[in-house]
């Protein structure tokens, strides 16, 4: 038997074909999705410990949300890999790849490395906390290890429910549709969360700003641009983006929290949720409008297309809402710029409502929204090639 990695990915392969396969959504795409959200719940719920509380206990509530996850996705996935690898009448055979002596669907095989990944994170985290302090910032190294398996689990959950998906007609295709735009909100979620803390409101008047953006969201709004046959796909994924981190905002305020680590240079009552979302509806929502335009065009005008005007809509939108984030009006349970946690010094830029300047001059500010424009075209050519590659898949 061949040890190697094999995925075809041509539609006619081996006679696979878009036909109904189940009538229902099985139970391990439920269980995937399950295990996205819990990651993500649990993600942004240990961020709000850290800002409210400070390092607790390894086993905090939050702790264990983001750990289930590699555990739920690991019995799907690991039960999908043997049941196929096994069982030669496993429906999913025809459909499965090949590595290392075992079958099953590529997904699985992501999401199995992402939940890997994930539980040898806890040990290394816990290790270096112990090693270097008892609060980090969020890119340490066992930090980002955890991220890696996040986006694992996320991917290989989308690459599950979208070979499903091009496999299917009828009514369960549109389910695993919609399951497929929701995962699109968590993947987007966690590529602009890697790079929080230097797309905070103060910093939302620099070339820097926009930098990170236009190299963190584009891919996957072009990508869902090309998998998604809905007319609205990139605003609906953007939409509920949105409403995620406005959730959060209103809720977890509503529970108690009090800082155990100093120095304290804020009372802290209540958890302290994440800032404001970053207003990506407002190019999500002017790509589907373009979306019609382009359809025929080749993928490197649409790539051009698609990133300039990414960028030009964000700036747009974003610049002149910034004002507002920094003011008065925006310090309030709806909006939740009041809520800083409580280890920031109050003499910051952050807490003092001003913009910092990132950019020593015109200049600097100039070659680095250049630098956004080409990475924003990058970015959506990547997505581009990704969602056709993607909408071809049927493994």
């Amino acid at each position: 038997m061949s040890q190697g990695f094999t995925l075809p990915l041509r539609p006619d392969v081996q006679g696979l074909s878009r036909v109904l396969e189940a009538t229902t959504v099985r139970w391990y795409a439920w269980c995937c999705l399950a295990a996205v959200t819990c990651s993500s719940v649990g993600v942004i719920w240990d961020i709000s410990w850290h800002k409210s509380i400070g390092r607790d206990s390894f086993w905090t509530p939050a702790h264990v949300l983001i750990y289930l996850s590699g555990i739920l996705a690991g019995i799907a996935c690991g039960y999908l890999i043997i049941s196929t690898t096994y069982n030669k009448e496993s429906p999913l055979r025809p459909s499965s790849v090949k590595l290392w002596g075992f079958r099953g669907p590529l997904g699985a095989f992501m999401c199995a490395w992402g939940g890997i990944a994930m539980l040898t994170s806890a040990p290394f985290d816990d290790w270096w906390h112990n090693a270097y302090g008892l609060d980090v910032k969020v890119l340490s190294p066992p930090h980002m290890l955890l991220t890696l398996g996040l986006i694992g689990i996320r991917i290989g959950a989308l690459t599950l429910i979208l070979s499903q998906m091009n496999r299917t007609i009828g009514e369960l295709a549109e389910t695993l549709h919609w399951m497929l735009l929701y995962l699109f909100v968590f993947l987007a979620a966690i590529t602009v969360g890697a790079v929080q803390e230097f797309t905070i409101r103060n910093y939302m008047h620099s070339g820097q700003f926009y930098l990170l953006v236009s190299i963190a969201a584009p891919i996957w709004l072009a990508a869902v641009s090309v998998v998604s046959s809905k007319r609205w796909a990139c605003t609906i994924v953007a939409a509920m983006y949105t409403s995620l981190f406005l959730l959060f905002i209103w809720i977890l305020p509503l529970f108690p929290a009090e800082p155990k680590l100093g120095p304290v240079f804020f009372q802290v009552k209540q958890m302290i949720p994440p800032d404001f979302p970053l207003l990506l509806i407002a190019p999500a929502f002017a790509i589907d409008l373009l979306r019609p335009v382009i359809r025929n065009w080749d993928k490197p005008l649409k790539a051009a297309a698609m990133g300039a005007l990414f960028l030009a809509s964000f700036v747009a939108a974003q610049w002149p809402f910034a004002y507002f984030l920094m003011s008065p009006l925006a310090r309030n349970a709806v909006f939740g710029t009041h809520y800083i946690p409580y280890f920031v010094n109050p003499e910051t830029d952050y807490a003092r409502y001003v913009f910092t300047a990132l950019e020593t001059s015109g200049l600097q500010f100039s070659l680095r929204i250049a630098a956004a424009v080409i990475a924003a075209i990058a970015t959506s050519y990547a997505g581009l090639s990704w969602g056709a590659w993607m909408k071809r898949l049927r493994r």
